[in-house]
């Protein structure tokens, strides 16, 4: 075969089909963005207010998560990364190599169920924030109790699709923006409503001391109690909790899609601004924000749902935090289920699939305890893919070290691809009845599983021939690398050069919005600290919702102009 029958076949293949060339590989910078961007959403107030209903007490908190976080990112770092960044494939086109389509199938009826679910509850919280402009009452219940709220749902769902259907794109870039801002209102939140449960336990509004805080968060945050009046969880499941929110993208392997544009392994640590400054500083944040909430309200935290909080802890900038965040993790969801219904049927177009899949995802969006239970969801659809990334660390990592071939299905030409699928199922099997049997925590559960899952797949695939050598084939397979190689660098020669934007007028645009932050952020440590006693307060917090929702203004149509100035550049 020559080059340009070469060239012209992999022209004929999708991009997502072929390896990321090295033109297209971004330093460590982008990857802090994107994580920090993707990792603070929504649904960190029904998270940070899990906590306190689930009991946890504050040292619990503030230990245990920055254990389980520390450990989730070495997670990326050590499993994920490397096989992303030596294999410059996702997940979907790297596990299709390796069992073929039958096992693809199977997981994409899994990602389409996850992702359907996971959209359905930014919805939903989304809805949380519009509801409560309108005054209808928080939906408590698993099921909808008032038909002006389904209403809601059913108009942000469609929302939501529409965007996914056509405006995907400019939605992505939007969420880029976001992270600094995210950031900013999250701790300013906190901050504006330390003073509310200052006042309520130690009768002053300023905290004086560590043991302060400590006492604040004791006796009405994370006491230890839980919203049944029992002794809650302890730094065991905090731990665990932290470690398995993300078991999806990084045991899972998910995150592959990211990390393979990675120039090098650990930048699997720049999910450190994702982990630590996002889930770490959001979560306590957010319960801190939860609390000062039920106590300016005298209801309890559990009577409360994201837009109560928000509203409380940031004025009207806290339903642009729930809508926002909300919508634009829902619409990143729909389009991941859409994009892996139509890998499963593809007859149908891409925009026909994930019309039919946000349908489905309205219609669970109406009922509240998709949000409500987003914790063992997740955590729960974690230990559904942690099978296959133990599959595909076995295949990637393991066999080349133990005498096995990688991608020996593929040799056989898929012949024998059913010891994927049985490992997979037999892993659910081991994982789930663990859960039943109740032998352990089930925010541990991945662990043993994904160690199951490896015995099971290196002694299935050795029976069918993983244990043997294929030469001829393994010859192909390096050519074939070889010609991608040859085929990225021709595409490189003919890549546009990327203009850098350095006018004076959009580093003036920068200056502002990160200028509007910085006096976001005064104002509430200013609510904090120079608030004396409680008429101070409450006149202190209302000229920060009122300012600080002009500079939320001004900060998204300032960093919007500014990433749309610097895309002209390269566009026009």
């Amino acid at each position: 075969m020559n080059k340009a029958t070469d060239f012209q076949q992999f022209e004929n293949m999708h991009e997502e089909q072929l390896p990321v060339p090295k033109y297209k590989l971004h330093n460590w910078t982008h990857f802090a963005g994107l994580y920090a961007a993707e990792h603070v959403a929504a649904t960190e107030f029904v998270i940070g207010a899990t906590f306190v209903s689930l009991g946890a007490k504050t040292i619990d908190i503030i230990l245990g998560l920055l254990i389980g976080n520390v450990l989730a990112v070495l997670s990326w770092t050590l499993i994920t990364s490397p096989i992303a960044v030596e294999t410059r494939l996702s997940l979907y086109t790297y596990l299709n190599k390796i069992a073929g389509d039958s096992m693809s199938k199977l997981y994409n009826w899994a990602n389409i169920l996850i992702f359907t679910v996971i959209s359905a509850a930014m919805v939903t919280v989304s809805s949380t924030a519009v509801r409560f402009a309108f005054g209808i009452p928080a939906q408590l219940d698993w099921y909808p109790t008032n038909l002006w709220f389904v209403l809601i749902v059913l108009l942000v769902g469609i929302f939501v699709v529409f965007v996914a259907l056509y405006g995907f794109k400019a939605v992505s870039d939007f969420s880029g923006i976001c992270a600094p801002w995210l950031f900013t209102m999250f701790a300013s939140g906190a901050i504006v409503l330390m003073p509310a449960l200052s006042l309520d336990v130690l009768g002053f509004t300023l905290p004086g001391s560590w043991a302060d805080f400590v006492d604040i968060g004791n006796q009405s945050i994370w006491t230890g109690v839980n919203s049944d009046g029992k002794p809650g969880i302890g730094l065991v499941e905090v731990i665990g909790f932290g470690w398995a929110a993300n078991t999806i993208t990084h045991f899972g392997l998910i995150d592959m899609a990211l990390l393979r544009f990675a120039k090098k392994k650990h930048y699997g640590l720049a999910t450190s601004t994702g982990m630590l400054f996002g889930h770490y500083i959001a979560w306590i944040a957010a319960g801190i924000m939860g609390a000062g909430t039920a106590v300016i309200l005298g209801e309890s935290i559990v009577q409360l749902d994201p837009g109560d909080v928000a509203y409380y802890a940031l004025g009207w900038s806290g339903f642009v935090i729930i809508i926002v965040a909300g919508w634009t993790t829902a619409i990143t969801n729909l389009y991941r289920a859409g994009l892996a219904a139509q890998a499963i049927y593809t007859n149908y177009s891409l925009r026909k699939t994930t019309m039919i899949v946000g349908v489905a995802m309205i219609i669970v969006a109406c009922f509240p305890f998709v949000f409500s239970q987003i914790l063992p969801l997740l955590t729960y659809a974690g230990l559904l893919v942690v099978p296959v990334g133990a599959i595909v660390f076995t295949e990637h990592q393991i066999f080349p070290r133990i005498g096995y071939t990688r991608y020996w299905s593929k040799f056989q030409e898929y012949k024998n691809s059913s010891p994927a699928v049985l490992s997979w199922i037999i892993g659910l099997i081991f994982g789930f009845g663990l859960n039943a049997l109740d032998v352990m925590s089930f925010y541990y559960l991945f662990i043993p599983t994904w160690f199951f899952t490896i015995l099971v797949y290196t002694f299935l695939a050795g029976k069918y021939g993983a244990n043997k050598k294929y030469p001829e084939d393994e010859k192909k397979e390096d050519t074939y690398n070889k010609a991608i190689v040859k085929y990225h660098e021709k595409l490189e020669e003919e890549e546009p050069e990327t203009v850098q934007d350095i006018s004076i007028f959009t580093k003036v645009l920068k200056l502002v919005s990160y200028g509007v932050l910085g006096l976001t952020l005064f104002l509430a440590i200013k609510t904090l600290v120079a608030s004396p006693d409680e008429v101070a307060y409450i006149s202190n917090r209302a000229v920060f919702y009122q300012i600080g929702f002009a500079c939320t203004l001004i900060y998204f149509i300032s960093a919007y102009w500014a990433m749309q100035r610097r895309k002209s550049l390269n566009n026009g």
